[in-house]
């Protein structure tokens, strides 16, 4: 059960990077829910490989089959079932790694956790390829909530100290979201995004790798979503986004700022506004009280590692022999995720948010 998620909104995803295909179960959409497929493959395409240096040159069309549950432009109620090929993979590049643990993979312990019997190449159900199906499911959930008003994006808020503006916690709205989405680099200030470029390519100059920060809003999402202690809208936010490979992070609202702070600082005062809506004049919370929605935009950042395959020699263990090894690490890798781990965050986000809001009232 270890690449299931169960909240309502149900998904599985399955396959291995140097398989034949990757691709996601998802069971117990709403029935006759409009899935636009130009709409979901410019969501997918934010996620899939760059022509440019700060990106893999490993180049999939990431182009889902839609298998199931899914008729005449709509959602049937039965599990949908999506499959992408893998058509470009260079699997001789990993012909080592049944042996040898590449560092800050999982190459030891998925060979530990499996009796070696798992699929190394490419780092198999581990790799960053298996957030292609994660999108694909993101995306779905994603139409499905804007449907209703809510809206999430993202962008990239840092890269290896370079920093972004950040998403107003208050007045951020959908056409500022939508903006973002139509840039080949995410980011509010693209003079800052130039900056981080250039750093990337340095790092791959280098042989090296940088890490990052994404910050995540989603606006509109009524009061009252949620449920207290181990069903929070947190808890299942975090779930998601710790599926991503590579974080080590993640913070709603303040974060971990909020222990600098004293609690007149932090507390977010409540009002009645011109509409009638009860809303606060600050967002340190970011959106989320008690595992439930406040009804203020939902605000999150998340930490990337730098990526783990570098091109310079390293340090390592043969652990068939358990002797020491050096290993020069071959193949085709992002010298960032963060660009491409963008969307990645929005639909983990997404995916949470539509199984919460499956539980609302009066919500189909």
């Amino acid at each position: 059960m270890a690449s299931v998620w169960n909240h309502n909104f149900n998904i599985s995803i399955f396959g291995e990077s140097h398989g034949p295909a990757i691709g996601v179960v998802i069971d117990n959409l709403p029935a006759g829910e409009y899935i636009d497929l130009n709409e979901l493959m410019h969501f997918m395409s934010r996620r899939a490989p760059k022509k440019s240096k700060t990106s893999t040159q490993r180049r999939e069309s990431d182009m889902p089959q839609i298998m199931s549950g899914f008729f005449n432009g709509k959602t049937t109620g039965t599990p949908l079932c999506a499959l992408i090929q893998n058509t470009d993979q260079h699997s001789n590049d990993y012909s080592n790694l049944s042996r040898l643990a590449r560092p800050g993979h999982a190459d030891y312990t998925g060979a530990v956790r499996y009796g070696g019997f798992n699929d190394a190449r490419g780092g198999g159900h581990f790799s960053g390829r298996l957030t292609a199906p994660l999108v694909f499911a993101g995306a779905v959930a994603g139409q499905i909530l804007s449907r209703r008003g809510i809206h999430t994006g993202a962008h990239i808020l840092e890269i290896h100290g370079i920093k972004d503006k950040s998403f107003d916690p208050i007045r951020t709205n959908r056409e500022q979201i939508m903006k973002i989405k139509t840039k080949e680099f995410p980011v509010i200030d693209d003079k800052k995004g130039d900056r981080m470029t250039e750093d990337i390519d340095k790092a791959r100059r280098c042989q090296d790798s940088v890490g990052g920060i994404v910050e995540c809003i989603a606006i509109n999402v009524p009061a009252g979503v949620g449920s207290p202690i181990f069903e929070g809208l947190e808890n299942s936010i975090a779930q998601l986004i710790f599926g991503i490979p590579a974080v080590k992070g993640l913070e709603f609202g303040a974060g971990f700022n909020c222990a600098k702070m004293l609690g007149s600082e932090n507390n977010d005062e409540f009002y009645v506004d011109e509409n009638g809506h009860v809303v606060t004049r600050t967002n340190f919370h970011g959106g989320i009280l008690g595992g439930i929605s406040s009804g203020m935009p939902i605000m999150l950042r998340v930490a990337f590692k730098p990526t783990p395959s570098i091109s310079r020699p390293q340090q390592t263990v043969d652990y068939s022999a358990m002797k020491n090894e050096t290993l020069e690490i071959k193949g085709r890798h992002d010298p960032c995720v963060v660009p491409r781990a963008v969307p990645c965050v929005e639909a983990a986000v997404n995916i949470a948010l539509l199984g919460h809001m499956l539980d609302y009232p009066n919500f189909r």
